[in-house]
């Protein structure tokens, strides 16, 4: 069982908005600290916003006051609400549980226990 689905992805215009969802179909959903990262073509996978298990959000300074991490326990699902999108924003969303750090290592490696698959999100100018 896949424990990570993402939906949501497409393509928009500048200054558009989307929403992703990533449903956790294992576990105790309400003890997780969730994350989403995105990849870009060329580019080290990067941090965009984390939520702990008490509702507390981090963004990347990159997204702040643009982008909304929220989650819902009945629905084990947690969500990006995306606004103002840019074309810089495109990439591979992937979301994560059991993240210790929005920040990824200088190698390229991202401290989270589990991913999903990806969905992907092009904004086009």
């Amino acid at each position: 069982q896949v424990p990570l689905v993402e939906s949501g992805g497409g393509s928009v215009q500048s200054g558009g908005s989307l929403r992703l969802s990533c449903v956790v179909s294992v576990g105790t959903f309400s003890n997780y600290y969730m994350g989403w990262f995105r990849q870009a073509p060329g580019k080290e996978r990067e941090g965009v916003a984390t939520i702990e298990s008490d509702n507390t959000p981090t963004y990347a300074d990159s997204v702040k006051g643009r982008f909304t991490i929220s989650q819902d326990n009945a629905k084990s699902t947690v969500y990006l609400q995306m606004n103002m999108l840019k074309p810089e924003d495109s990439a591979m969303y992937y979301c994560a549980r059991d993240v210790q750090s929005l920040s990824c290592h200088d190698d390229g490696y991202c401290p989270v226990g589990y991913w999903g698959q990806g969905t992907q999100v092009t904004v086009s100018s």
